[in-house]
């Protein structure tokens, strides 16, 4: 039996232009951590912040003592290849992720700590009481659906980035070379025992949300490519249906053609046309979804790097300085 028992606790946030909120975070997150009886250290990764965030994360990683260590991006590549440059730089047993709004209260860290040591591999969060918008809750919740149907695993809220994992979940992942990667799906395949508990949900105080329209139509794209192959096998049952639905709808023009006669067809033009178009528009669907797996495949035949990281500042002396990771 591998030791279950947690040494260390490292905490990775993700930062981009969140210079308002930055300071309350630190604060907040080193009180948090100052509460455990295990060792811990505070990974915050800038995304390519173009405010001061990067000023504020290296000033608090070059205080006395600090517990902070700052990785520095060269530029912005999304929340999820921050986190994973996070943790190829995490010298933990245990990592816990947390997004740096403060929606998700820090003060939660020891709650996920103590449910891990149970023997947990994943805990996930599950939001109680949100204070997002309505649209951002709607949209949520079509996405934890959409995951849950893809994956098999019921896990209520796979958006909430307050989540914590063991030291063999990470290791897996980095060992995963796609470029596209959602972090809590691809932790729930490699972990073996996994639970959710609730936690508390803030307003936003600082800054708007990162996530606009349509980077929410982005996630939910890359989401169905990323999980699963069932579109691609949908497509040929549609056009397999549509198909039939076309020769039986033939079948019945040239039924009604001969007992009707020919005015009945010509007044049928427009009816046709109708069918035409819905044919041409599953075509363009079946197009649509056939190029967002090509291009996915083209991402990954290139081969380039998740991220590149710049500069770390405050490195724990055990872990190597990484530039980058494919």
């Amino acid at each position: 039996m591998p030791d279950q028992s947690i040494k260390k606790v490292s905490v990775v946030i993700p930062v981009y232009n969140e210079q308002e909120s930055l300071p309350e975070l630190i604060r907040r997150t080193r009180a948090a951590c100052a509460m455990l009886s295990q060792d811990h250290e505070i990974l915050l990764v800038d995304d390519g912040s173009s405010d001061r965030s990067a000023e504020l994360l290296i000033a608090a990683a070059e205080e006395p003592a600090s517990h902070i260590v700052a990785v520095l991006l060269n530029r912005n590549y999304g929340q999820h290849s921050a986190i994973m440059a996070g943790f190829s730089h995490v010298s933990g047993d245990l990592i816990i992720t947390l997004d740096a709004d403060l929606q998700n209260p820090p003060e939660e860290i020891p709650l996920l700590v103590a449910k891990a040591e149970e023997g947990y591999d994943v805990v996930g969060t599950v939001r109680q009481n949100r204070q997002d918008s309505w649209f951002r809750k709607k949209a949520s919740r079509l996405i934890n659906h959409l995951i849950q149907r893809a994956t098999g695993k019921a896990m209520g809220d796979y958006g909430c980035m307050l989540r914590a994992y063991r030291r063999h979940i990470i290791d897996a992942m980095l060992h995963c070379h796609e470029r596209s990667t959602f972090i809590p799906i691809l932790a729930n395949t490699f972990a073996r025992r996994t639970i959710e508990i609730p936690v508390l949900h803030a307003e936003r105080e600082f800054g708007d949300s990162k996530y606009s329209l349509m980077r929410l139509i982005n996630l939910m794209y890359d989401l169905v490519t990323c999980l699963t192959t069932t579109p691609l096998r949908m497509l040929s049952v549609v056009g397999s249906m549509i198909a039939l639905l076309g020769f039986a709808f033939s079948l019945l023009l040239i039924l009604l053609r001969l007992f009707f006669g020919p005015v009945w067809a010509a007044d049928g033009v427009f009816m046709l046309f109708a069918v035409l178009f819905i044919f041409i528009g599953a075509q363009f669907v079946g197009m649509g979804l056939l190029g967002e797996y090509i291009g996915r495949i083209y991402n990954d035949v290139r081969a380039r790097p998740r991220y590149f990281v710049q500069r770390v500042v405050n490195a724990s002396p055990s872990i190597p300085v990484k530039d980058n990771k494919e």
